[in-house]
């Protein structure tokens, strides 16, 4: 037992550069709190002390915030940094190197009672505010960016930003890596394509009003197009 207290300290100071020592871990992060009381609470659930181990988990969530139900299935070296908000479901399956930030939901979508929550594997990553939803898969060192929306399985070593979540990078680096401020916008691209594309439509057009002799109206548009594509300067380079 206390092998793994020590590991769990270990990984806080691994995962989180603001932590400055044991004691501070030891008195200050509620996620490490919930992952003590999820392990008791874990052992109670399995051992059939279902109503104590509910109730146990209801208190852990009144006082850190974060929501763990004891029949969750969690591995070894699990940090949630900040925790403030997370739920992590019954049938939900948690492999070993796995971080959570404040916000992660992960949620069900049947009312059957069978597995109905997803699964994540060794080294996943999912960003402030994100949700994966279903019993779904999210594979090995894969990366899910802020306020995204998982409803599909996630292949290993990719990254998923999105409403609904889709893959924009392919990656060998380790989740740890994950930067939440220069994530790919999958729809800011989108629109950047769509822009470029009304832009060589325009031109044809002023060629072949050219060739005709026709006169070529002011464009309106111009100055506002040109603010617009200005939003979206971190698609270039990606």
């Amino acid at each position: 037992m206390f092998r793994t207290l020590r590991e769990d300290i270990k990984t806080v100071f691994a995962k989180d550069p603001a932590a400055r020592s044991t004691l501070e871990i030891l008195l200050c992060y509620n996620g490490i709190h919930a992952i003590w009381a999820h392990r008791v609470n874990h052992w109670c659930w399995n051992h059939h002390l279902r109503l104590l181990a509910r109730f146990n988990s209801n208190m852990t969530r009144f006082f850190t915030g974060i929501e763990i139900h004891p029949g969750a299935k969690i591995g070894r070296r699990f940090f949630i940094d900040h925790g403030s908000g997370v739920v992590i479901g019954e049938t939900s399956e948690i492999g070993d190197d796995v971080l959570l930030y404040q916000g992660v939901v992960l949620g069900g979508t049947s009312m059957e009672r069978k597995k109905r929550h997803p699964t994540l594997g060794n080294g996943v990553e999912m960003g402030a505010g994100s949700i994966a939803l279903g019993a779904i898969t999210i594979g090995d060192g894969a990366r899910v960016g802020a306020s995204s929306v998982v409803i599909r399985d996630v292949p290993p070593g990719v990254t998923v930003v999105g409403i609904p979540g889709r893959v924009v990078v392919k990656t060998e680096k380790p989740a740890m890596d994950l930067e939440h401020g220069r994530l790919p916008d999958p729809l800011a691209e989108a629109i950047r394509v769509v822009l470029k594309d009304a832009q060589s439509f325009a031109e044809r057009i002023k060629k072949l009003e050219e060739t005709c002799g026709l006169a070529t109206p002011q464009d309106e548009l111009k100055k506002q197009l040109e603010e617009i594509e200005k939003e979206f300067p971190q698609i270039e380079g990606i």
